[in-house]
């Protein structure tokens, strides 16, 4: 894929598989399926091994070798947290383990009813943070702002077999209409979740530098967030050794209706957890400007 196409990656077939080795073998015999779908990943999507060697070797300064190895390791992570997301939905949270850094400011953010905004990317694991972020609070509502793009034949699916979810979506429209449903969402003091990180063509978009090179990130979530005068918070829910998981958060200090500085902020925050995290980058496309030259 040159370009994301707002769909992610994964098809319903290969959920069923994970659903039934969960089922039948538990989750981590399940992972070594992965070896599998990894390496048919690694030998046939030639576009998408293309922009991930990039990320790696260009970007991180990673050597050809370790790239590729890193590549293939890639997949094999995603495909793990895709097993993580679809056990913990289907009622197996207690199989995991999980740490908070930076609850207090989720806590105290509810504490003072205004609502919030929670800036996310697509690294780690953050669709199960709903299971996590329920323990602070029993009315903890998140909204998740999205282009309602992702296969429908896999989320039918995955309602089919999951405990029943308490996210609410807000689907972003042509009319704008969706800027009323956030704004009655903040005013029940709910939570609203985006993502910063994925750019389609055509879409109004912000150029900054990630891991020195120039890229273009959709400005619809910075316009949106820098002027709602609420808290926006960076959030991330991140994979760590055996069925661990770590969730982050940190309050974005900026000024209103400064979209670009609330960019760099997120800019600066998603880098740390890139290094700190390489692997768990799932954005398969081309992202940087020097790569598309």
């Amino acid at each position: 894929m040159s370009e994301w196409d707002g769909k992610s990656k994964g098809n319903l077939l290969g959920y069923k598989i994970f659903v039934f080795c969960i089922r039948n073998f538990g989750i981590r015999p399940s992972y070594a399926v992965l070896y599998f779908v990894a390496s048919y990943y690694f030998l046939f999507l030639k576009k998408t091994n293309r922009v991930t060697f990039y990320y790696f070797h260009n970007r991180l300064g990673y050597s050809r070798v370790r790239a590729r190895k890193m590549v293939f390791m890639s997949y094999y992570t995603f495909g793990q947290t895709l097993i993580d997301k679809t056990a913990i939905s289907a009622g197996m949270r207690n199989s995991f383990t999980y740490e908070f850094d930076g609850i207090e400011r989720l806590r105290s953010l509810l504490a003072d009813k205004k609502g919030g905004v929670l800036i996310s990317a697509h690294i780690g694991n953050f669709e199960i943070a709903e299971y996590f972020l329920s323990d602070l609070d029993d009315k903890f509502q998140i909204n998740l702002l999205t282009t309602d793009m992702e296969h429908r034949a896999i989320k039918q699916y995955l309602e089919s077999i999951a405990s029943k979810s308490s996210v609410k979506f807000i689907i972003i429209k042509d009319d704008l209409s969706h800027i009323y449903e956030i704004n009655n969402a903040l005013a029940n003091n709910e939570l609203i979740c985006l993502t910063g990180d994925r750019y389609m063509e055509g879409v109004k978009h912000i150029t900054y530098p990630l891991l020195g090179e120039e890229a273009n990130f959709p400005s619809g979530p910075f316009l949106i967030a820098s002027r709602l005068r609420v808290p926006v918070v960076f959030v991330y829910v991140m994979k760590e050794k055996k069925l661990h998981y770590h969730l982050y958060a940190r309050e974005a200090v900026v000024k209103h209706r400064d979209e670009k500085g609330l960019l760099a902020a997120y800019v600066e925050n998603l880098e740390g957890m890139l290094k700190k995290y390489p692997l768990q980058w799932f954005n398969y496309f081309d992202f940087w400007q020097s790569f598309k030259k």
